[in-house]
């Protein structure tokens, strides 16, 4: 027991940078001030002021590039897609990576160049709401999988960021349940980049199916609360 207080005490905290501060980046902030692991190395977000009011400005990051200058030992993107793909091999280069957004990785170049970078440091994906990912892994390891995977998300239509003409079918929901789209998970990350992040998880849990092969149903539903 003694061995292991020592060992305690003198542990090195992980030093933490976070890029975005929406809901989730809030909650992982807070739970880092709090914990006696981790450290706060930065906060980006890419809407400065959101952060004067929360954040002690000598953890605010004002530019992604300068990320180095806080010396992380893990960055977490709970921001956009498009944050890892202008910063995502330069920050796994350096330190361990985390994607709170993986429709980034539906570009199939990007996701083989992340990879390549991560020989070193390490690239996590967190299951996020699908539940079941471990054992989805499982039975495409083991062969199981080999046909189909369909993962169905149901939105409240104000719930719904979306592109294109998914943006326009939406808006043209009133009291039912409309599916906006059925069809291969690779093509809907581009137009539904926010409310797709479950099935881009499933599409990296299933590497024999990948995004081409996992089937992606979006559903805006009036009934549902969020």
């Amino acid at each position: 027991m003694e061995g292991n207080t020592k060992r305690n005490l003198f542990q090195k905290k992980r030093r933490v940078g976070i890029l975005g501060y929406g809901n989730l980046g809030k909650f992982l902030a807070t739970k880092i001030i709090e914990s006696s692991n981790f450290e706060l190395a930065f906060v980006w977000n890419r809407t400065k002021v959101v952060l004067e009011e929360c954040i002690e400005s000598c953890v605010v990051l004002d530019n992604i590039s300068d990320f180095k200058s806080r010396t992380p030992d893990i960055v977490v993107e709970v921001a956009h897609p498009s944050v890892t793909k202008n910063y995502g091999k330069r920050i796994l280069e350096y330190c361990d990576y985390m994607i709170g957004s993986p429709t980034a990785l539906s570009d199939e170049f990007l996701f083989e160049e992340l990879k390549a970078a991560a020989r070193v440091n390490g690239l996590y994906v967190p299951s996020g709401a699908l539940w079941g990912g471990e054992d989805i892994r499982k039975m495409s390891d083991s062969g199981i999988l080999q046909q189909s995977l369909t993962v169905t998300m149901k939105k409240h239509p104000k719930s719904l960021k979306l592109e294109g003409y998914l943006k326009d079918k939406n808006a043209e929901v009133r009291n039912e349940a409309v599916v906006l789209y059925k069809g291969s998970v690779l093509d809907v990350c581009a137009l539904a980049p926010h409310n797709t992040n479950t099935m881009a998880a499933a599409a990296i849990a299933a590497p024999n199916l990948g995004f081409k092969g996992v089937t992606g149903c979006l559903v805006s539903d009036p009934k549902c609360c969020g």
